[in-house]
C-alpha cells in the first residue's frame, strides 16, 4: 500500500476517535527516517494538547490499527501536538490564522526571493495572499509553495 493511502486509511480511522474527545486531526504522516517507519498523528484543541490526551488517542488508534491491520512493515505509532509553528496544509487553516504573521517558503525563487514573511491574507482558489511590511501584497500558487508556517515570536 503506499504512503498515501495508509495516510487516507488511517485518518479514517483516526477522526472519529480525535472528535470523540472534541479535538481536530491536524494531520497524519507516514514517513521513514534513519531506516525506521514512523506512523505520525497530530491532534490539537482550544488551549493546547496535553500528553494525556496523545495517550488516550494512541492507545485508541492503536486498536484500530491493530483490527484493520492496514500496514505491512512494522512502524512506531506517535500521536502528538502539531506544536505552534505548525505548518497549515488545510483550507481551514488558512482562515483561522488569517491577519497573522506567517512564513512562506517556495520551490523557486519569486523576484530572486524562496523565503517570504508577512500578514496571512487568506486562500482562495489555490492562492496564498500576504501582506509584506512593506505594503505590497504578494499573491503565491499554493502548489508551488513548499511550506506555510505562522511566525511564533517571544
Amino acid at each position: 500500500m503506499s504512503r498515501k493511502k495508509i495516510e487516507s486509511v488511517v485518518t479514517e480511522l483516526a477522526l472519529p476517535i480525535a472528535e470523540k474527545y472534541s479535538f481536530e486531526l491536524v494531520d497524519v504522516e507516514y514517513v521513514k527516517e534513519g531506516g525506521h517507519w514512523y506512523l505520525r498523528v497530530y491532534i490539537d484543541k482550544p488551549g493546547g494538547i496535553t500528553i494525556d490526551d496523545c495517550q488516550m488517542v494512541s492507545e485508541e488508534l492503536g486498536k484500530e490499527l491493530d483490527k484493520a491491520d492496514p500496514i505491512e512493515q512494522s512502524y512506531f505509532l506517535e500521536v502528538s501536538s502539531p506544536g505552534l509553528d505548525r505548518p497549515l496544509k488545510k483550507d481551514r487553516d488558512f482562515e483561522r490564522y488569517r491577519g497573522e504573521q506567517v512564513e512562506v517558503k517556495l520551490f523557486q525563487p519569486v523576484d530572486g526571493k524562496k523565503v517570504y514573511e508577512g500578514e496571512l491574507l487568506g486562500l482562495m482558489d489555490n492562492i496564498i495572499s500576504i501582506k509584506l511590511d512593506n505594503g505590497n501584497i504578494m499573491k503565491f500558487d499554493r502548489d508551488k509553495t513548499a511550506t506555510v508556517k505562522r511566525v511564533i515570536k517571544f
